[in-house]
Formats: C-alpha cells, structure tokens, sequence
C-alpha cells in the first residue's frame, strides 16, 4: 500500500515507473514535432 504522504496513491516504485514511461512518450513527442516543423520549415520557410 502506498504511505500517507503519497497524493497520488502509488508506491515509490510505481511513480519512478510511471515517469519513466511519461519522459520516453514527452522524448518521443518532442522528436516528431520537432521533425514535422523541419518538414514544414523546408516546404515553406517562414524567415
């Protein structure tokens, strides 16, 4: 069971877990935004 002082409920383990999984996926988001603005830049660039 996760301590009183949790907010979230889960369990230290849990949490490292879960952030692992949430940088990866915000990594990955990042890496395709990233390379549809340089799409975007070489079809039309806006400087």
């Amino acid at each position: 069971m996760a301590t009183e002082n949790s907010i979230t409920g889960l369990t230290e383990e849990e949490a490292q877990e879960f952030h692992g999984f949430f940088v990866q996926s915000m990594s990955g988001f990042i890496g395709v935004a990233a390379f549809a603005h340089l799409l975007a830049w070489f079809w039309r660039p806006w400087l």
